[in-house]
């Protein structure tokens, strides 16, 4: 196999081309990505036919996801007394803010075909830091101090995370599955298993105050979030070879790249997206509990997968992930209104995931059919 790397234009909008039967790296128009595998005479004749066929199938996609979220939220405004209220909308927007952020993190995870468990109690960990850090009882810095060790934090615990999969050859599923255990742990241990209360009124101010009448403050660095991560996924080379490695690491390899540095990159990169989560979501009330965040790496997975991103790898939307960030709360929030029990809430959840999984593999098998 030729493993010839050619790079076209310059800086970072240089498109890397593997060539002969490698993937190619660059991800489509609408940030998803699935490189073909065909040869270099083929992808000659057939290379306008492609792109077009990937950009429709990728808008097609979104088109199903936003549809669906249409859907569930006409659907609630029926089942759900008082659900059409415009105050609810804006507060599913905002609820949705610290999983969605996340879920930009884990958009690049699940593209390198990894997976991270740890993101629910390594929010819940790094949101305890931010209330050592800025909490009266404890070291009370300025703001501008405690956010940067709040997020630098969150990319110590991805740096964590990538050496333990890149270096130590561990599967993800394992390493973060034990750091998942461990952040939990600490969490309590640091907190001393007590809620901490932060009272800077400018660390409240970041989720709950309105830059723009009627427009949270979390949900303006939400979108701002998703700008960034959609640039970096689709303009850098950052994202483009972790859509190269989820598509084919081998030959990724085989072509000169060096797969463990820029895994490792993409896992330091969902630290601080867990970072920003945590923010958003200890400022909303101004304290901290300890012992949540279990089982939000389940509504964080879902909302990537529902988006369009393979759980296989090769394949990113970061359109996709903001939609089904807001098709989970919805969710949440319609069923709470309903008056359904939160033990059913978490089957609902499963149920979401398990077809969104499904969806995702009778995708790729009908790709891999084409």
């Amino acid at each position: 196999m030729s493993t010839n790397e050619t790079k076209r234009g310059g800086g970072l909008d240089d498109e890397v081309v593997i060539d002969s039967r490698a993937p190619h790296v660059g991800p489509d128009e609408t940030g998803g990505a699935t490189p073909p595998t065909r040869d270099a005479a083929e992808d000659s004749d057939q290379a306008p036919s492609s792109a077009v066929g990937r950009m429709l199938r990728s808008s097609i996609q979104q088109i199903f996801v936003f549809a669906a979220l249409v859907g569930i939220y006409i659907f609630f405004m029926f089942a759900a007394p008082n659900f059409a209220q415009t105050s609810i909308a804006l507060d599913i927007i905002q609820q949705s803010a610290y999983i969605g952020v996340m879920a930009l993190g884990a958009t690049f995870v699940i593209a390198t075909g990894g997976i991270d468990l740890s993101s629910g109690t390594g929010m819940t960990l790094i949101a305890v830091m931010a209330g050592v850090f800025l909490s009266g009882s404890f070291l009370n810095l300025p703001l501008a101090g405690g956010l940067i060790l709040t997020i630098l934090c969150g990319a110590l615990l991805g740096l964590v995370n990538g050496l333990n999969i890149s270096i130590l050859g561990l599967p993800p599923f394992i390493a973060t599955l034990a750091m998942m255990m461990v952040a939990r742990g600490l969490a309590l241990i640091i907190s001393g298993a007590a809620s901490i209360t932060i009272a800077n009124p400018g660390y409240v101010y970041l989720a709950s105050g309105e830059l723009i009448p009627g427009v949270s403050n979390a949900v303006l660095i939400f979108i701002v979030l998703a700008i960034v991560a959609g640039v970096v996924l689709n303009k850098t080379l950052l994202g483009r070879y972790a859509l190269a490695i989820g598509s084919n690491e081998e030959a990724t390899r085989l072509s000169g790249v060096n797969v463990r540095l820029w895994k490792t990159l993409v896992y330091v990169l969902a630290g601080v997206f867990i970072a920003f989560g945590a923010i958003l979501y200890s400022a909303r009330f101004g304290f901290v509990q300890p012992a949540e965040g279990v089982g939000f790496e389940l509504q964080v997975i879902a909302a990537v997968v529902i988006g369009g991103t393979s759980l296989a790898g090769g394949r990113a939307n970061i359109i996709g992930t903001v939609v089904g960030a807001l098709i989970m709360e919805t969710l949440r929030k319609g069923l709470q209104m309903m008056g359904i029990a939160q033990e059913w809430q978490l089957v609902v959840t499963g149920i979401v995931v398990l077809i969104a999984v499904f969806v995702d593999i009778v995708r790729r098998k009908r790709q891999t059919a084409v």
